[in-house]
């Protein structure tokens, strides 16, 4: 299978004090275009989720499964719903590059119209107005009690997310779109105050959580590997730019938030606040900063696919037609946020 030696990881799973009994099957899960997620079950039908990073060349720091092993094990006893973490390795014998072996979640992950079907109108609406509630609790997290204080710079968010995604723009970059340097030099000039620090997942949508297939309600809060420290409502920011509507011009590639029974953007808004207590008036500037690095990351991907097209998802990935529909949803919210 590209990615795994299956034999090689086989013969380290069998030797892990897990009662897993091979053979092994291993399947391609999800819908990332990032770290390589598989789906690992035995012969006695237990099931594991086995993740690795993107094959050929990556971006120094990207990509990094055993700082995600490393937050999710924190976060064990919180809160926070998330997978438990069993074992990793970076044995060359095995594999190479790093794996992180996890429990596996027994839940619909919402990311397709396919999963949308048969869904009752309330049980969309339950699962969409989870997330802001679920998202709460991430940003609860005792820094000190879980060991993740240092986890990242304690400097200013928002001019860390313009250097960081400003470069990495030049890095990967397939060709110039000079809106891109226009709103981050926007952002930087409306850069808010940053009053508080909490943990900050930096990736979190309808894809990246498990829900229950009885309630809607989250049940698992999987891919931290952009998680660090920042500003909370940066979060929130980036579930509305993975959150169309109806009547939205344009809707960049996400569009199971748009079906029938899901909340609107506001309703989010408004449950995240009454979850949290927190003054959410600037969201306008987080939800253009969210659409802005998106743009950045899906043209990443469009040059990493065209370095390895073996990193193609299900859905095999954005096209550079993607990436000019976000940017030009950046621009429109960014307007009406009066940013632009």
């Amino acid at each position: 299978m590209v990615g795994l030696d299956t034999d090689a990881v086989s013969r380290w799973l069998s030797g892990l004090d897990i009662g897993a009994r091979g053979p092994f099957t291993f399947d391609r899960v999800g819908n990332g275009q990032s770290n390589l997620t598989f789906r690992v079950g035995d012969a006695a039908g237990s099931r594991w989720i086995l993740r690795r990073p993107p094959l050929g060349t990556l971006l120094a720091s990207a990509h990094d499964v055993l700082r995600e092993h490393r937050i999710m094990s924190a976060l064990h006893d919180t809160a926070v719903p998330v997978p438990e973490m069993i074992a990793t390795t970076s044995d060359p014998e095995i594999t190479d590059a790093p794996l992180v072996l996890m429990s596996f979640i027994d839940g619909a992950v919402i990311d397709n119209p396919a999963a949308v079907e048969g869904l009752s109108l309330d049980h969309r609406r339950q699962v969409g107005l989870s997330l802001p509630r679920t998202l709460g609790t991430v940003h609860a997290v005792d820094l000190d009690a879980t060991g993740l204080s240092d986890l990242a710079s304690h400097k200013p968010y928002s001019a860390r997310l313009l250097k960081r995604w400003s470069a990495q723009w030049d890095h990967s970059k397939t060709r110039e779109i000079t809106e891109i340097a226009d709103v981050a030099e926007a952002l930087a000039k409306h850069a808010p105050e940053q009053t508080e620090l909490t943990l900050v997942h930096g990736d979190y949508h309808l894809s990246n959580v498990i829900t229950s297939p009885h309630d809607g309600h989250v049940i698992g809060v999987v891919d931290w590997e952009l998680c660090t420290l920042g500003e909370p409502l940066a979060d929130l920011g980036n579930l509305l730019a993975f959150w169309p509507e109806s009547g939205d011009r344009v809707t960049g590639h996400f569009t199971v938030p748009r079906a029938p029974g899901f909340p609107k953007r506001a309703e989010l808004i408004d449950a995240y606040a009454e979850a949290t207590g927190r003054d959410v008036s600037r969201i306008g500037y987080w939800h253009t900063m969210a659409l802005w690095r998106l743009a950045i990351i899906a043209e990443g991907i469009v040059r990493r696919l065209l370095n390895d097209p073996r990193n193609a998802s299900r859905d095999g990935g954005p096209t550079r037609q993607v990436v000019d529909d976000l940017v030009e949803l950046t621009v429109l919210v960014g307007k009406d946020a009066s940013i632009l």
